[in-house]
């Protein structure tokens, strides 16, 4: 398998979405592993923001939430993001939508969303992640500052985290 050391990414920027491909040297069922086990989320993350899963049970199904502790200062330190999973199709494709319980036990989510897209290559599975946050409101766009809330280039260092995750380079 090709060494991701090595490995070239490409970002897109159309519209209100942007994404980066990259391949990473192992199989789709082994990033998958990780994608779906949302106490590995941290590793996949070049920052500090997500720190821990709330719950260590893994993601199965279309519909399930699942919960992290985060971290940013801007948003006044910890909070908690609660995610419902809109994509599950193993070793292919996983996305979810963030957002927050109403109080009611439901998510209200914010109109953005994370995917990934693994397709079997010569040398491992290129791997696109797109954050789309076509569905935000003008409202909560304000509140935020503009979307996106970061650079094109963390979508590329979050992809070299989950290529250093799956193949245990450091």
């Amino acid at each position: 398998m090709a060494d991701t050391r090595a490995a070239r990414s490409q970002t897109t920027y159309p519209g209100d979405k942007m994404s980066s491909t990259r391949v990473i040297a192992a199989s789709p069922a082994e990033i998958f592993a990780v994608l779906a086990d949302p106490g590995r989320h941290q590793d996949t993350e070049p920052g500090d923001w997500v720190r821990s899963a709330i719950s260590a049970e893994p993601i199965t199904r279309v519909g399930q939430v699942f919960s992290m502790n985060m971290f940013l200062e801007q948003a006044g330190g910890a909070y908690r993001m609660d995610n419902v999973v809109t994509a599950f199709e193993p070793d292919t494709a996983i996305s979810w939508d963030p957002g927050q319980d109403d109080g009611t036990g439901d998510v209200a989510v914010g109109g953005w969303r994370w995917r990934y897209d693994l397709a079997p290559v010569d040398g491992g599975t290129e791997v696109t992640l797109t954050y789309d946050w076509s569905g935000t409101t003008q409202a909560v766009r304000d509140d935020f500052g503009g979307f996106p809330v970061f650079p094109p280039a963390f979508l590329d260092a979050s992809l070299a985290a989950l290529a250093k995750t799956v193949t245990g380079r450091r």
